[in-house]
C-alpha cells in the first residue's frame, strides 16, 4: 500500500514538473523571438513608401514591446522569398503574392486591409496615356477588346509577375479568358515592376498600355499630381479581395495572438490614412482562394493555347490543373 502511494506521489510529481516544462516553454516562446522584420510588396519606389510605413511600423513595435523593422523590396519575389528564409517574419501582400508565399514560404493570413471608406476590395485597370488617338475608340469599345484587337500596334506593360492586379487578374480577365496568350500579340511587352512604374510609364508615353488599380492610382494622384492628371482608365475588372497582412506559421503562438490583436484593433486615422487604410479585419487563407482558382484558370488556358506544347504533355498538364482546382473547390 505504501508503495502505492509512494508511486502515485512519484507520478503526480513527474505530471507536474512536466506541466511546468511545458508552461515554461510557453513563457518564453515570445521571448525568444528578439525581433520583427515585416515585409512590404514593391508597389513603389522606397523613397515614396519609407514615410508611410515607419510611423505604422514602430506603432506595432511598440505595442509588441520588441523592435518592428520595415524591410523594402525592389520585387514582390523578394518579399516571397525573404519570408521563406526567415529573414521576414510578417509581411504585407497583394492577393498573387500571398498565395505564392503560403505555398512556398510558411506563409499564413491573419488580416485583411480595409480601405479609407470601408471598401474591402479593390480594381485593376488598363491605363493609357489621355492624348493617346486610340483613347476614345479604346473607350467606346472597351479597353479589353480593343488592346485585343490592335495589340499588334501596341506597347504593354504588366506590373511584376506576382501581382494581383498588375498581372494575374488582366492575365485572366483581358487575355487567358479569350484564349490569347499577351507574350505573342504586342508589338513588345515589358514587366515594370510596380504600379508606380507602369503609371510613370503611360503618362511619359513610353508604353501605350498598362495594368494598374484604382488605389495606386490614388495614391499617386497625391505623389504626383501632374503624372495622374495624364492617365485614364480603358478598362476596369471585377472586385478584388483586399490585400492580406500574413505572418510565417511557425512563430511563436503567443506571439502571434498579440499581433493579431494589435492589427484588430488599430485604427489610429493620423497613423493608417496615409496608408488609405482606415483599419484591419480577420482573415484566413481561404479568403484568397478565389485569387486561387483565377491563377489555375489563367494557366489553364496558357496550356490550351500554347501550340509549342505535345497532346500528350498537354494532357497531361491540364490534368494536374484540373485536379489542383479540384482539390481547391473541394477543401
Amino acid at each position: 500500500m505504501l508503495r502505492r502511494s509512494l508511486f502515485k506521489l512519484g507520478a503526480f510529481a513527474l505530471s507536474v514538473a512536466g506541466a511546468t516544462a511545458v508552461l515554461g516553454q510557453l513563457a518564453t516562446s515570445a521571448q525568444s523571438v528578439s525581433e520583427i522584420n515585416f515585409g512590404i510588396i514593391s508597389t513603389e519606389s522606397q523613397a515614396n513608401q519609407k514615410p508611410l510605413w515607419e510611423p505604422f511600423v514602430a506603432a506595432m513595435s511598440e505595442e509588441l514591446g520588441i523592435p518592428v523593422n520595415a524591410s523594402y523590396a525592389t520585387s514582390y519575389a523578394g518579399v516571397i522569398e525573404a519570408m521563406r528564409f526567415n529573414q521576414v517574419q510578417m509581411a504585407w501582400y497583394g492577393g498573387k503574392s500571398y498565395i505564392e508565399a503560403a505555398a512556398k514560404s510558411e506563409a499564413e493570413a491573419f488580416a485583411r486591409t480595409i480601405g479609407s471608406e470601408g471598401e474591402k476590395g479593390y480594381f485593376s485597370h488598363l491605363i493609357a496615356n489621355k492624348d493617346s488617338e486610340f483613347v476614345e475608340q479604346a473607350k467606346a469599345m472597351g479597353g479589353d477588346k480593343y488592346v485585343l484587337e490592335n495589340a499588334g500596334d501596341l506597347t504593354f506593360a504588366f506590373n511584376d509577375p506576382n501581382s494581383t492586379s498588375g498581372f494575374l487578374v488582366p492575365s485572366f480577365y483581358v487575355f487567358a479568358q479569350n484564349g490569347v496568350n499577351p507574350d505573342k500579340i504586342f508589338d513588345r511587352l515589358v514587366f515594370s515592376g510596380s504600379h508606380e512604374a507602369t503609371a510613370l510609364a503611360v503618362a511619359n508615353a513610353q508604353v501605350d498600355v498598362a495594368t494598374n488599380n484604382n488605389e495606386s492610382l490614388s495614391r499617386l494622384e497625391k505623389t504626383n499630381p501632374e503624372a495622374r492628371a495624364n492617365i485614364v482608365e480603358i478598362w476596369t475588372s471585377p472586385i478584388i479581395p483586399s490585400d492580406p497582412i500574413a505572418y510565417r506559421k511557425d512563430l511563436p503562438e503567443d506571439l502571434k495572438a498579440q499581433i493579431r490583436d494589435f492589427f484588430y484593433t488599430y485604427d489610429d486615422p493620423a497613423i493608417l490614412g496615409p496608408l488609405d487604410w482606415s483599419g484591419f479585419e480577420p482573415a484566413a487563407d481561404e479568403d484568397w482562394d478565389v485569387i486561387r482558382e483565377l491563377d489555375i484558370a489563367r494557366k489553364m488556358r496558357e496550356v490550351e493555347t500554347n501550340e509549342g506544347l505535345s497532346a500528350s504533355a498537354r494532357e497531361s498538364q491540364m490534368a494536374d490543373l484540373k485536379k489542383q482546382l479540384d482539390e481547391l473547390r473541394s477543401k
